[in-house]
């Protein structure tokens, strides 16, 4: 008799593994993005840099940037001062 109700037991668990076989999914998981390094896209223009050093929250006890490859920031003779918020 207790073999009658393991049965489907066993079967439900078999659909369930079968179930959850994974694969499928080509999209490669992206780490996330260090808060500590400068992009080089920050870099391309004036403005750009703006908005990156815009964004980030004012804060005396975060980490340092780290600059990497980036030899030399942006800078503008012909555009106007922006001011930080």
């Amino acid at each position: 008799m207790i073999k009658l109700h393991s049965l489907p037991a066993a079967a439900a668990t078999a659909l369930l593994l079968a179930a959850c076989g994974g694969g499928g999914d080509s999209d490669p998981v992206v780490p996330p993005a260090d808060p500590t390094v400068v992009p080089t896209s920050a870099t391309t223009s004036t403005s750009t840099w703006f908005k990156f050093a815009s964004a980030l929250a004012p804060t005396d006890a975060g980490e340092a940037l780290l600059m990497g490859a980036i030899t030399e920031l942006p800078t503008s003779e012909t555009e106007e001062p922006m001011t930080l918020p």
